[in-house]
């Protein structure tokens, strides 16, 4: 694998990340709007996005079958509704860096987990540098308070940010990264629909504010349809192990945002983390030397799959 192709299989995810990590400043705008129904706009509006997107370019997006719609399900239960359920109850008995530090973790699940579902053995490189870039991470998230709630509720973030990488393994082979974001997204809306017919009122949507929906907007085309389609790229393309370093930068990201934000200059031990993630994805992102397994081919096809 050369440089190049090296470097064209992971920008997409280090895109993705970015956009990830940035959003959690304009997030914060969100905190006073009902949860459920901002979602399901959200999803709803990215599910349209995505499918517009996918026949402007001639990207097939393909009908799940037999047990594909459970993985999908999956992909949209735990990294979608789950996921921001956690977040949003977690920080109620725990500091915010808590549960983005649980989340940090996520690069060590990945790297155990995601290639036996390749079928292959993990990484002795990937298994090395996880460690490194969580530790850059919490340097850079800090640490806090929490108790017993707060800690089940970042135990359960964590399971659902793995989640959305390893349950589209197996459906990536087929779909690609566009058909698993167009089916993940439009699942997703649905669930929040119901959860907020069933938990919030129709009178809230006059609570949301206009600065509320454009927020929402922007997480639907920037985070939700252009991050999934290339972090879902990044996946195919070199597997959940080492894409799962590449969660390292969503932190990073953040720390940035808030900085252009007007949030002042980092403390010290933010940039000391900045630099431990850059040496962990270093040292776990460089190019293997021995020639790819056949395992990974069918995902490397299914990350060339749509426009570059």
């Amino acid at each position: 694998m050369t440089k190049n192709s090296t470097f064209r299989d992971l920008a997409p995810g280090v895109t993705g990340m970015a956009l990830v990590g940035s959003s959690v400043t304009v997030s914060h705008s969100l905190v006073d709007a009902p949860l459920f129904t901002v979602q399901a706009a959200r999803y709803a509006g990215a599910a349209l996005l995505l499918l517009a997107l996918a026949r402007a370019t001639g990207v097939p997006v393909r009908r799940p079958r037999g047990r594909e719609w459970l993985w999908l399900a999956g992909i949209a239960v735990t990294g979608l509704v789950l996921f921001n359920v956690a977040v949003v109850r977690g920080v109620a008995h725990a500091e915010p860096a808590v549960i983005a530090v649980a989340v940090a973790s996520v690069p060590i699940l990945l790297g155990l987990l995601g290639p036996f579902l390749e079928g292959r053995r993990p990484s002795r490189q990937v298994l090395l540098a996880a460690p490194v870039v969580v530790a850059g991470a919490v340097l850079v998230e800090g640490t806090g308070r929490t108790d017993a709630a707060g800690v089940a509720w970042a135990a359960l973030a964590l399971g659902c940010e793995a989640g959305f990488t390893l349950l589209a393994v197996p459906v990536l082979r087929r779909h690609g990264p566009w058909g698993v974001s167009v089916h993940a997204v439009w699942m997703g809306a649905v669930m929040f629909a119901g959860l907020a017919v069933v938990f919030e009122h129709p009178a809230d949507l006059g609570a949301v504010t206009g600065t509320q929906w454009a927020v929402s907007g922007y997480l639907a085309l920037m985070v939700t349809a252009v991050a999934f389609v290339l972090w879902y790229r990044t996946v195919a393309a070199v597997g959940p192990g080492r894409a799962g370093l590449l969660t390292g930068i969503a932190p990073v990201a953040a720390a940035g945002a808030g900085v252009c934000a007007g949030g002042g200059v980092p403390d010290p031990a933010v940039w000391l983390g900045l630099g431990v993630v850059i040496a962990g994805l270093t040292v776990g992102l460089r190019p293997a030397r021995t020639m790819p397994s056949r395992a990974g081919a069918p995902l490397r096809q299914a990350a060339r799959q749509g426009p570059a």
